[in-house]
């Protein structure tokens, strides 16, 4: 038995075997093949399995984004079903007697050429499309790792380090776990982790080997400890611990329904953080009073190269409303900067992202992107009970011209004859020490407020929670920070307004009680905690 320890980051066990995520295929070897006609036959295979995902995702679309969005996917099955483009495959592979990955590359620049794109509909302005269905391909003849979410009994994924945009976009019904060679605790994807309640630990540097792939691992979410092919006496112990959290979980299932009242009858709220369709549901089973948090940013990543259109954001924030019902769902614009970085958004390189072109400067400047979401959380307003929130900010003049665009994209739903609700609630994010210094100036322009504890705390204490180095540095239970959060709620409670934490200190239990008594309104977590912060409270003298 091999024993790593590295950060912990998102709590549970998990039992499996290890397979290791590898990233886009950047080369695609060139192979010899002997048996030409076995080639051929690998490449059809391959080329209906294409067509049967195809089909699956134009249904799927459909459904979520709409006819017009989906057609994409039928273009795309064209492209695969064109005698020309079977053909000319099957030519080369006969030809140059080469494996069927790299000859489906090859093709690929072959029909996106000038001279092809004349004779074929799908040529002209569908260069993309076709690129997308080669990269299709050659995953599915490279049995690539991605494949393996399609067909494959759960395991435990490792990594040499995973973007935000990777895991937002994790199955959590094939993924059991996932462990790193590099990361930091307080990433966007730790915080991603414990969103959808995946036992994590990140950090294990060299020591996690590739020859490791396809062993039986744990990850203790609890101690920061993987153990790979364990002993009886661990894999014992561990399966014991399984079933003690389980226990655990059925417990807390009995608070349900229950009020978040402390013993001497202070109430707080408890509501949920989300950043995907998916967690939308988890909210639901969590039985949180609503969504304090819709991180907006996650449904850009998980999108690929293509900007999200209107009419997709709008069914999903349209389904946090429905599913919510009279409950409030609190929707922050997109947040892009720092380590959250979509593949469809342009970003020039920064020095210093977290620093940088972040949160509400973003969206400012790309006027179009932001209407267009702006458009589509107004229209999910007539649907349940939606605020808008903007983040990271730090004047009264960002507000003011945030407040400019809600009035921009009102005026142009007003001008299309599309429902919305024009008392939407506007709020901020405190993340920023500029904003906790004018709080007070702030609750008189918007409507309530939320703390991010995670931003906050790395801007006042100087820490880049992207650095591993200066992990020890970084410390929400700093004097300065609890002062902060101090200040907030009094300034906001002045204006009578309403403010909540969302950030990942929310979910502390030891600050629980600190949180009651200086008056915050509501506390904003990950699904998962929502019962046992809900236990913590009504344990509160």
């Amino acid at each position: 038995m091999i024993t790593l320890t590295g950060k912990k980051i998102s709590q549970g066990i998990a039992i499996g075997k290890l397979s290791f995520y590898r990233r886009d295929i950047k080369e695609i070897k060139k192979i010899y093949v002997k048996d030409i006609e076995k080639e051929i036959q690998r490449f059809h295979r391959a080329r209906e399995k294409a067509i049967s995902e195809l089909e699956v995702l134009y249904d799927v679309s459909v459904r979520e984004v709409g006819e017009a969005n989906a057609t994409i996917f039928e273009t795309q099955q064209e492209i695969l079903k064109d005698k020309d483009y079977i053909d000319v495959i099957c030519s080369m592979i006969l030809e140059e007697k080469l494996n069927a990955e790299y000859i489906v590359q090859q093709a690929a620049e072959k029909f996106v050429s000038k001279e092809y794109q004349q004779q074929k509909p799908y040529g002209q302005g569908h260069e993309a499309d076709v690129r997308d269905v080669a990269l299709r391909m050659i995953r599915i003849l490279s049995r690539s790792w991605k494949d393996r979410m399609f067909v494959d009994e759960p395991f435990v994924m490792g990594a040499r380090e995973l973007y935000p945009s990777e895991a937002v976009q994790l199955d959590t019904t094939k993924i059991l776990g996932f462990v790193t060679k590099y990361g930091t605790i307080n990433s966007h994807t730790a915080i991603i982790a414990r969103t959808k309640g995946i036992p994590s630990v990140i950090g294990l540097g060299e020591a996690l080997k590739d020859e490791y792939e396809g062993k039986t691992i744990i990850i203790d979410g609890y101690e920061g400890k993987v153990y790979i092919e364990p002993d009886y006496t661990t894999l014992t112990k561990m399966r014991q611990r399984q079933d003690a959290n389980l226990t655990r979980a059925k417990n807390l299932e009995r608070l349900k329904g229950k009020e978040n009242i402390t013993q001497s009858g202070q109430k707080i709220d408890i509501f949920a953080n989300v950043g995907t369709r998916e967690d939308i549901e988890n909210v639901l089973r969590s039985d949180a009073g609503g969504i304090g948090l819709f991180r907006s940013e996650f449904l850009y990543m998980e999108n690929g190269n293509k900007i999200p259109t209107e009419e997709q954001l709008f069914q999903v924030y349209k389904l946090a409303a429905e599913s919510m019902g009279v409950n409030r769902v609190v929707i922050r614009t997109a947040d892009f900067g720092g380590d959250k970085l979509a593949a469809c958004i342009d970003m020039e390189q920064q020095d210093n992202p977290v620093l940088g072109m972040r949160g509400i400067r973003v969206m400012l400047e790309k006027e179009e992107l932001f209407l267009s979401q702006l458009r589509a959380i107004l229209r999910a307003s007539a649907f349940g009970n939606i605020s808008i929130m903007f983040p990271m900010i730090t004047s009264l003049e960002e507000v003011e011209n945030a407040k400019a665009m809600v009035a921009k994209a009102k005026q142009s739903l007003k001008n299309d004859k599309i429902a919305f609700s024009d008392n939407i609630p506007i709020g901020v994010m405190i993340e920023t020490p500029a904003a906790v210094m004018i709080s007070g100036e702030l609750a008189r322009e918007v409507d309530f407020f939320s703390i991010g504890t995670n931003d906050l705390t790395q801007l006042t204490l100087g820490v880049d929670r992207k650095n591993g180095k200066v992990d020890k540095y970084f410390n929400p239970h700093h004097p300065a920070l609890l002062k902060m959060i101090r200040i907030v709620a009094n300034n906001v409670h002045l204006e009578g307004k309403h403010i909540s934490i969302c950030g990942d200190l929310a979910a502390d239990l030891s600050m629980t009680e600190f949180f009651i008594q200086i008056g915050i309104d509501e506390l904003s977590v990950a699904p998962s905690q929502v019962l046992a912060l809900r236990k913590k409270i009504r344990e509160i003298q």
